[in-house]
């Protein structure tokens, strides 16, 4: 998915969220500037819905507190006064319940990288996203090849990134404490 910045004049934090309950297309939210979100592909989808799915019923058979959301879903960074949409979150927080159109305090972050966008995801997102005190993993997944980053946060708040690119290898989802294999996270994808 791809941004495009619609607007020159600032726009307060409440403007944006209030707009976009009502809009027919979603924003980004950067620091008073709205950026509109593209829509994505088959192969995109295909590769989120196989992350929420595993995460769901792996959330599900454990029990507890742990919700998948999927890109309808915003992750607020209030350091940054910014909202970003990604693909999956994994929050396990009860009590993030501020407003029921967004999540501050995330355990997981997946996004789905695109040429339009994997910039942006990779830096500007990434900046963001370890802000988030409660985040454990932000993990980029390529859908045009078999290649996941996954950027992890260390018992001593330290950040650290691990490349996986076999389907055989699985990465480990703090929060679950499941391991999520290449092979489910790229099934029914071509390439």
């Amino acid at each position: 998915m791809s941004a495009i910045k619609i607007a020159d004049n600032y726009i307060s934090e409440c403007e944006y969220l209030d707009g976009e309950k009502i809009s027919e297309i979603r924003h980004e939210y950067i620091d008073g500037e709205i950026f509109a979100m593209a829509g994505s592909s088959v192969q995109h989808n295909r590769i989120a819905m196989n992350i929420a799915n595993f995460i769901y019923n792996e959330a599900d058979a454990k029990g507890g507190n742990c919700e998948v959301f999927t890109s309808d879903i915003k992750v607020g960074i209030k350091s940054r006064k910014s909202f970003y949409y990604p693909d999956v979150i994994l929050s396990c927080d009860d009590t993030d319940n501020e407003d029921p159109y967004y999540k501050n305090n995330p355990c997981i972050i997946f996004e789905v990288l695109s040429d339009s966008t994997q910039d942006k995801d990779r830096i500007e997102k990434l900046l963001a996203y370890q802000t988030i005190s409660s985040l454990k993993s932000y993990i980029m997944v390529a859908q045009d090849r078999t290649s996941v980053i996954v950027v992890s946060k260390n018992d001593d708040g330290e950040w650290f990134a691990t490349t996986y690119i076999k389907e055989n290898e699985s990465i480990h989802l703090p929060c679950l404490d499941a391991e999520l294999s290449l092979s489910k996270i790229y099934k029914r994808v071509n390439f």
